[in-house]
Formats: structure tokens, sequence, C-alpha cells
């Protein structure tokens, strides 16, 4: 089976299967602002996405990450929601968002689409330093999509700093395509080097754990409390030949198409 994948800003994307498109963690608005999230967490977007809300056209799933952070959900991003297809995402989205079902880590829910089951589980995401409690950055989810007559799953990280539940997502499933948040997100002058988000070794940790047939690197510059970028990332993976040949850079707002076995 045929997966699509256009990556279009930060942790957006677009995938593509047989006709039935799913965007992931919606992001539209220009570069340029300031945005507030939470706990005095202050930072500036700087990327423009590939596409805009207006052109995208027809989407027919939501996987939202988390909503409380508008680097995963932003104002123009909202506005997709308000076309009423169906959202998954945590259980305290499901409570703020309209059309939304929650997952705790390992629940499911299935869809049928276009006669073929898609069934979406949750995975654990720890979106804060170890020395923080969960509050501080809210409940995020990730990913594993399997489709009916596929044995390869796709996994979607969401949010998260690497730590051990994340290598259960890979003795649970066969992972043909990975796409993994990165980035090192960090906020210096209120939690210090605390990371919120995976930085390019713990990248390389989860892959060589996980062993996708396809990893892609996403949410992983756009953003000033992005402290990696794709060149960083790049850098790391020149003394991992093995695992940098299953590694797949995304390439903003170009459709790249992959096998699900």
């Amino acid at each position: 089976m045929d997966v699509t994948i256009t990556h279009i800003d930060t942790a957006c994307c677009l995938i593509e299967v047989e006709g039935f498109r799913i965007l992931t963690d919606p992001v539209f608005d220009l570069p340029g602002h300031w945005y507030h999230h939470g706990w005095g967490a202050f930072s500036r977007k700087t990327s423009t996405p590939r596409l805009d809300a207006a052109s995208l056209g027809r989407i027919d799933l939501v996987l939202l990450s988390h909503h409380q952070h508008k680097d995963n959900l932003d104002n123009a991003g909202k506005t997709i929601l308000d076309r009423g297809m169906p959202v998954v995402s945590t259980r305290a989205a499901a409570k703020k968002l309209p059309n939304t079902t929650g997952l705790a880590p390992w629940e499911t829910t299935e869809l049928a689409i276009n006669g073929r089951k898609l069934r979406i589980t949750g995975t654990p995401c720890r979106h804060h330093p170890p020395f923080l409690p969960g509050f501080f950055s809210g409940p995020v989810t990730g990913f594993v999509l399997q489709w009916e007559g596929c044995t390869e799953a796709v996994y979607i990280s969401g949010d998260t700093v690497l730590y051990r539940p994340l290598y259960e997502v890979g003795n649970r499933f066969s992972i043909g395509i990975a796409l993994i948040h990165v980035g090192r997100a960090t906020f210096p002058w209120l939690t210090g080097p605390g990371k919120y988000t995976m930085d390019g070794k713990d990248f390389i940790k989860l892959v060589e754990q996980m062993h996708p047939r396809v990893a892609i690197p996403i949410h992983n510059g756009g953003w000033t409390h992005f402290k990696e970028s794709d060149g960083s990332l790049s850098s790391k993976l020149d003394h991992k030949p093995a695992t940098k040949e299953i590694v797949t850079f995304p390439g903003a707002g170009v459709p790249r198409t992959f096998e699900l076995k």
C-alpha cells in the first residue's frame, strides 16, 4: 500500500492513503508572531507553511498530538477543525474540541476508510523534562496507524522526550514508517537546559531500537524554542551510517511516497 506524506510545517503533515487524507498537528499561521505556550513559555514562529489552510482541500481526519500548544495547533489550524471532520487526540482535548475522540496510551479507535479498516492506537508521550510535573506541559499522545491488510504500521511520535515507554512501541508493532518529533525544544530562561522534545541523539537511539524501514524527522525547526534543525541532525547521522540509510528528511512541501507492507 502506498502512503504519500507531505510535510507542511513543524509537525503538520498531510498523509494520503488510497484517497483518504489525514492531517497531523495543524499549524498554518504565517511567521513573525510571538506565542504564549503557558507557564511563561514564549516563542516566535519563523517558518512559512508550504500550504495554506484555505487551499488545503478536503481533510478526512485530523490527528492532533495535543491542543494546548500553538506550535501544534495555531490560530489558522483551528479553522480547519471547524470543518467538522473527526479528530483523534488526547482525552483532555476531547473535553475541549468538538468531534474529538481522546485516547490514553494503548487505547484504540477504529474508522472504516474506503472499505478498509484503520485502527489508531494512542502511544505514550512525556512532553517535559523529568524534573517537572506532567501538568506543566499537559497531556500529549502519539499514534500508531494500522490499515487492514498491512503487516506494517505508521508511527507518529507526538511531542515527547525520549523515555523508556517509547521503546514499547517497537516491541508491540512492526513500524514501516516513523514520523518522529525532534528539534530539542527548550526554554532556557524558564527551565534551563531541560528538553521538551527529543534531540538528534535521542532520535538516533529511538530509531535504532524501533527499527522502522523509514524514519522521518519532523517538528525540527521553524520556532525560536527549537534549538536543533535538520542540519544538526544530519551531522549526527554522519557518524551513524547504518541509521542514516533509513532516514528521509521530509523536504518542505514535497510529497514523498512510501510503501507500507
